[in-house]
């Protein structure tokens, strides 16, 4: 083990062995090993978003093994995914890589301002499963976010004491924030300093915008001046926010877009120190060997073989 990963556990040192020798893995796995650097593959999208929006793109993803395939073949840190995933891939390819079982899911049958996930699994899964992690999502500004913030200050307390790490879904959305404030600068940040008040030992977040959405926060960016002009600058504010730094923090890949977007994305968390990238709509609703050439270059870009 390196000395960067080694700095990265001493952020931990209250966890128990258990707990950051499974982050250790994740850190240590895959091309980006030792780099301090992650690219996680999710596939939580068939629940969340149905099946044919999800996999009709590129037929081969209704095939759960696909994933597990393509998260090895890529070089991936870890593959996510809720536990019919999971399950239906597991056995042929157990310790081929770390696997975080996703422990709530929400659908999009009901139309709602104020979303709660459904809990679909649980530590004795993960335990079962030979999962490194539990994934768990929290929407800040839902009306219902108090339930989800006790759900998952039940599950991290199980995971711990199991020695699974927690990774911590934080996505802003509800009656309480307007469609852009979802991806506002101040309204982001808040969400990654939630998901570490609450013990995440990795952060989930998308990528901010220069949008400020409360007026309250307006006031105090622009008494001190605070630089989120560029992304990269974004990107650094969010990671300050995760404990200056001393919470592990990725980004979302979001709907399909443009590779040349994505690039420049991964460029901007590179420079703003962030730790890396959580991709799925983008790397499986592609043919494979059109994913792997993608993932090579996200991957590239982090470990800096490219500009």
């Amino acid at each position: 083990m390196n000395d960067r990963i080694r700095e990265i556990l001493s952020w931990y040192t209250s966890e128990n062995p258990g707990v950051r020798t499974n982050l250790a893995r994740m850190l240590n796995h895959g091309r980006l090993g030792g780099t301090g650097k992650m690219v996680i593959l999710p596939v939580d999208q068939g629940f969340e978003h149905g099946p044919a929006r999800s996999f009709a793109p590129n037929p081969a993803g209704y095939d759960p093994r696909y994933h597990f395939q393509l998260a090895i073949e890529a070089g991936c840190n870890a593959y996510a995914a809720p536990l019919g995933f999971l399950e239906a891939g597991v056995s042929d390819y157990a310790g081929e890589i770390p696997l975080i079982l996703k422990c709530n899911n929400h659908d999009v049958l009901n139309d709602e301002r104020d979303p709660i996930s459904a809990i679909t699994s649980g530590v004795e899964d993960a335990l079962r499963l030979g999962c490194v992690a539990v994934g768990f999502t929290i929407y800040p500004g839902s009306s219902e976010r108090t339930t989800m913030y006790e759900q998952l200050r039940e599950l991290a307390a199980e995971a711990r004491a199991a020695g699974l790490a927690v990774v911590v879904w934080s996505y802003p959305r509800g009656s309480g924030l307007s469609k852009e404030g979802e991806t506002a600068i101040d309204v982001v940040t808040y969400a990654a300093q939630i998901a570490a008040q609450m013990g995440a030992h990795i952060i989930k977040v998308k990528l901010p915008s220069a949008k400020v959405e409360l007026p309250e926060a307006q006031k105090v960016y622009q008494k001190y001046e605070i630089p989120i002009s560029t992304l990269s600058e974004r990107v650094s504010h969010v990671i300050q926010s995760a404990f200056d730094g001393r919470r592990i923090v990725i980004f979302s890949g979001g709907a399909t877009a443009a590779d040349e977007q994505v690039f420049n994305e991964v460029r901007a968390i590179r420079d703003g120190g962030g730790f890396g990238s959580i991709i799925g709509r983008n790397s499986f609703q592609r043919k494979k060997e059109d994913a792997l050439k993608f993932l090579d270059t996200i991957m590239g870009i982090y470990e800096g073989s490219i500009q």
